[in-house]
């Protein structure tokens, strides 16, 4: 087996445990808090139902008299089974099909917003620390900065405020217009990019300068390595040198930063999601919290979890692609 597959395994490895750490601490911790769901559904309907149908609830909750390891055993068998109990909030729909709802957004308007922030703030990091001594350098890095020291509700609702209610360009609110029919149709698709726009923009906006700020100071690190001033010495072409040389290794915190965000995109946009009425991972997180939807809330840390977990497994095959030490 070569050293890079064996690196490989070895991370997988340590993500499985940490997998199952996260599992556990989610069987646990709400068994250990007062009170069950089902006493929150009964106390909801106020004497509405009788008292036998609270032990049929905390069977449909998985919540019995069988020993912990008995219930445990339960809890893993549904989760490898797609089985992640129901919902409280959105009783008796299955946390499975709430969550699988609201994923597609989150994905899209999230995972969207962060490839477009991570490229363009990159390319423009790289640029810059190349030309450090231009314009652009003393102008665009404070701006940026200045703009992502502002609170990002504050952006958003301004956003929403001059382009959607004042100019009347944008729409605000939902992911598509009430006329369209969902499916693979252009009027939809030009719909949902079109409701989209404007909280895309905003998470662009407020992240856009944390990536500048972070490839151009790594950048500047290493464009006074030795090897860069013997690449110069060489006469290799200044593109060859910034793109192949410099920018390669510079990026490497860069794309450790992004597998982090890019696991935690599906925890959900949750201002932008609220601010917007736009529907997703963290509005369902809020629903779930406000409820005490403890099957709904397991679920989506779950999923967030794995998300991480999965995101920085990718990020190291990538590092292994970049950096040629990590295959010694």
């Amino acid at each position: 087996m070569s050293k890079s597959i064996l690196y490989l395994v070895r991370r997988l490895c340590f993500y499985l445990i940490a997998g199952f750490a996260a599992l556990t601490l989610n069987f646990v911790i709400p068994r250990l808090m007062p009170g069950d769901p089902a006493s929150i559904i009964f106390a909801r309907f106020r004497g509405k139902l009788k008292p036998e149908t609270i032990d049929a609830m905390r069977q449909s909750f998985g919540l019995t008299d069988e020993p912990l390891l008995m219930q445990y055993w339960s809890y893993i068998k549904g989760i490898l089974s797609g089985n992640l109990g129901t919902s409280i909030a959105y009783f008796p729909e299955p946390v499975s099909e709430i969550i699988s709802s609201g994923l597609f957004w989150t994905i899209f308007l999230a995972g969207l917003s962060l490839i477009i922030a991570f490229s363009l703030g990159t390319l423009l990091g790289i640029f810059i620390a190349w030309n450090r001594t231009g314009k652009l350098d003393t102008f665009l890095p404070p701006v940026l900065a200045f703009l992502g020291a502002f609170p990002y509700f504050w952006l958003a609702m301004l956003i929403l405020y001059i382009f959607g209610f004042s100019l009347n360009w944008f729409p605000l609110s939902h992911a598509y217009g009430n006329e369209v029919t969902p499916g693979l149709n252009l009027p939809y698709i030009f719909s949902v990019l079109y409701h989209a726009s404007l909280p895309a923009l905003t998470m662009v906006f407020v992240s856009l300068g944390g990536w500048l700020l972070s490839m151009r100071n790594t950048m500047i690190s290493t464009l006074g390595a030795d090897y860069i001033t013997f690449a110069n010495a060489k006469g290799i072409s200044s593109r060859l040198i910034m793109l192949r040389y410099a920018a390669r290794n510079a990026i490497l915190p860069n794309l450790t930063g992004f597998g982090m965000a890019l696991g935690f995109v599906l925890s959900g946009a949750l201002l932008t999601e609220i601010i917007f009425s736009y529907p997703g991972q963290g509005y369902l997180l809020l629903q779930a919290v406000k409820a005490q939807d403890f099957p709904l809330m397991q679920g989506i840390f779950m999923t967030i979890t794995f998300a991480v977990l999965a995101a920085n497994w990718l990020v190291d095959i990538a590092i292994l692609v970049f950096d040629p030490r990590t295959r010694k």
